[in-house]
């Protein structure tokens, strides 16, 4: 996973609507990934946890519980936890925050939503998520920009969650850009595990359209699933990049080197 949040990332936002477990969860995990707690070392200690952040006790042994069953974290009976040394399951292909690289090329970054609606799973989408034919899930349309140039055209899809509407307010939160925090703000189930299958192809004449190039364009598509702590699918969806804008690089492994 790769996870990022707006302004400070050792702060924790009350008011995103990001779950308070997910953002503490995704700090830890940053930490880890980055080097600065290594295979062996302690976590904060609950009680600094929940001071530190004004969180509840129940905040925390959520987001530890998130942790632990990703791989990340394990715990030793009065002792503490700990960060677990790294196994070939927890190696990820990385995509990176695109706000935050695009920001970092001195470019403005920006989401529009082009569409959502509610749509039925058919026999593809109940494949990919493993939910049964007709099942109600949300479908969402997006393009991503730089400097108002057309970049990436998304779609993505999730089991439908009455009680969470996706606002298209809240679509101008950068860090929902990013489909694992979507996922957890508007889903049931806390996204651990990303998979990324991706190919080179030519746009569509929808793509075209959308991103603002020529029929038959070569682009990178990127399918996602995500997956919760019990490896199930939690959402679904389709990137397709400009293949003049981008590269991609990959990482093996949980510390990055040579950045």
């Amino acid at each position: 996973m790769n996870i990022n949040f707006t302004g400070d990332n050792n702060q924790i936002d009350k008011n995103s609507v990001i779950p308070v477990y997910y953002q503490l969860a995704r700090i830890i995990e940053r930490d880890i990934f980055e080097g600065r707690l290594k295979p062996g070392d302690a976590i904060p200690p609950e009680n600094e946890l929940v001071r530190r952040y004004g969180i509840s006790r129940m905040t925390v042994r959520r987001a530890i519980a998130e942790l632990i069953n990703s791989g990340l974290v394990y715990t030793q009976k009065g002792k503490g936890t700990f960060v677990a040394k790294p196994q070939l399951e927890n190696m990820v292909f990385e995509l990176g925050d695109f706000h935050e690289e695009i920001k970092k090329r001195g470019m403005k970054p920006g989401i529009k939503l082009l569409g959502t609606k509610i749509v039925r799973a058919d026999e593809l989408l109940a494949k990919k998520l493993e939910i049964p034919l007709n099942t109600t899930c949300l479908y969402l349309r997006l393009l991503i920009s730089a400097n108002d140039e057309p970049l990436i055209f998304e779609n993505k899809y999730m089991v439908y969650t009455k009680k969470k509407p996706i606002l298209e307010l809240e679509l101008k939160d950068p860090s929902l850009a990013n489909f694992s925090n979507l996922v957890a703000a508007h889903g049931e189930s806390f996204p651990v595990v990303s998979k990324m299958v991706l190919h080179a192809s030519v746009v569509t004449e929808e793509e075209a359209e959308v991103l603002g190039v020529k029929l038959n364009t070569p682009v990178f598509v990127v399918e996602q699933t995500l997956y919760d702590s019990m490896r199930r699918p939690v959402g679904w969806g389709k990137s397709v990049f400009r293949g003049d804008r981008f590269k991609f690089t990959s990482y093996v492994g949980w510390t990055k080197y040579g950045e």
